[in-house]
């Protein structure tokens, strides 16, 4: 498959001039999709997937994955059970059902405790650098595996409910897909009929014709290029992978008619038709005031939402090819502050992982008795990163090219958490 960025001089205005507000679809796509092949055969089932469960805000994990009864840190919840190793929280209790094929790592210790600066290098393997934006997961494995892609019509990196970080120096082409979790892809409604449209299309493509004619120079072969792979995408039947509200409404209720719930559930529309990253967001874990609160209120969504998920997913034979990663960009403070919350704290808090082959039911890693410091082997964003790619067949060794011409490895040269992997 070849991805093609938005041709140099073409900008969006210019674009949206010729369609003349008639697809606001197209545009969209206009520089986030890519070489797209425009008959496609039923698709091979044998593809990877990442499925990643992101946290904005920064989730207590000390209050969920990682729980300390009795000190004075532990918080107002009791740990319960699992089917894997370890104890959970007692507000996952389907989760705690599933947890055979899903491991914690206890051990993440990390650098960055602000907001931004942590989403960034959780979504990238590096820290932020001024003179290099680095490729976030959804860009590195869609970048990677675009030789296996060949069927598929529809983008390779889809984030749900909210942005997700960038392709960096990858390029537009890798860039994320942002839809609703009801579908809607954003800047995307359009203004006219489909007869209208398709007129309007076919005026477009013989202005097309004659600017290429006219040896207007390379900028027109791609620009007729790119319009020819955005209406490619607005005809894929693909697009229905979208479209939540055509499952059954016991399957919509199984995973919750919630914003992240309908997330996860086309999460796996989209990796049932091939598609190799989806990022589902759930803010709102900034919980600095009546933290206990805010955990009541979301952990009861990620429950019902993230148990389904796997079980479904399992059930399909597809977990064995997708890896589901939750996480935020850090915990939350041991320490509860006088609003009954946790601030910012990035020096030992946990993960959850599973699927693409990794080893369900396992604790790796720990921390103290009352949660303050890792006692284990640490490990980091590259860390992780680097166990997701090698849980994706991906090689670790290939350099990249940055945009300054210095090469960077994937995931910032991180290693493998073996643990997972026996």
């Amino acid at each position: 498959m070849t991805f093609l960025p938005t041709p140099h001089g073409m900008n969006r205005r210019h674009f949206l001039s010729h369609l003349a507000g008639s697809s606001a679809m197209a545009v969209s796509a206009l520089s986030l999709t890519s070489n797209l092949t425009a008959h496609a055969a039923t698709l091979k089932r044998n593809h990877k997937s990442c499925i990643l469960l992101w946290m904005g805000g920064g989730p207590p994990t000390i209050d969920i994955w990682d729980m300390k009864p009795g000190a004075a840190t532990g918080g107002n919840f009791r740990p319960i059970g699992t089917t894997g190793e370890g104890q959970i929280t007692e507000l996952l209790p389907k989760v705690a059902q599933q947890m055979h094929h899903l491991s914690i790592v206890r051990s993440m210790s990390t650098r960055e405790a602000d907001h931004e600066r942590g989403r960034y290098y959780m979504h990238t393997g590096f820290v932020p650098n001024p003179n290099v934006e680095h490729p976030s997961y959804g860009s590195v494995i869609a970048h990677e595996l675009k030789t296996d892609l060949h069927e598929l019509e529809i983008p390779p990196f889809v984030s749900i409910g909210g942005a997700s970080e960038g392709p960096g120096f990858l390029g537009m082409a890798y860039a994320p897909f942002q839809v609703s979790s009801n579908g809607q892809i954003r800047d995307a409604k359009a203004y006219t009929s489909a007869a209208r449209m398709s007129d309007r299309m076919k005026l477009l493509g013989l202005l097309e014709k004659r600017f290429e004619r006219e040896n207007r120079g390379p900028a027109a072969t791609e620009h007729a290029k790119v319009l020819g792979n955005t209406v490619t995408l607005l005809n894929s039947a693909q697009m229905g992978a979208f479209k939540v509200q055509s499952e059954p409404e016991n399957m919509r209720d199984a995973y919750g008619d919630t914003g992240f719930g309908r997330g996860c559930l086309m999460a796996r529309r989209l990796v049932e038709v091939g598609v190799p990253f989806v990022e589902v967001n759930m803010g709102g874990w900034d919980l600095h005031q009546n933290c206990f609160d805010g955990e009541q209120q979301k952990l009861p969504e990620v429950d019902q939402a993230m148990s389904t998920l796997v079980a479904d997913l399992q059930s399909r034979g597809l977990l064995e090819d997708t890896v589901i990663l939750w996480m935020g960009e850090f915990g939350r403070t041991p320490r509860i502050n006088e609003n009954a919350g946790r601030d910012h704290w990035a020096r030992s808090w946990s993960v959850v992982i599973g699927g693409g082959g990794i080893t369900g039911g396992k604790v790796v890693g720990g921390t103290n008795e009352d949660g303050t410091r890792v006692i284990t082997e640490p490990y980091s964003s590259e860390d992780l990163m680097s166990t997701v790619c090698q849980a994706m067949g991906i090689g670790l060794n290939k350099n990249f090219a940055a945009g300054n011409g210095r090469p960077m490895k994937i995931a910032g040269g991180g290693k493998v958490i073996g643990e997972l992997f026996v």
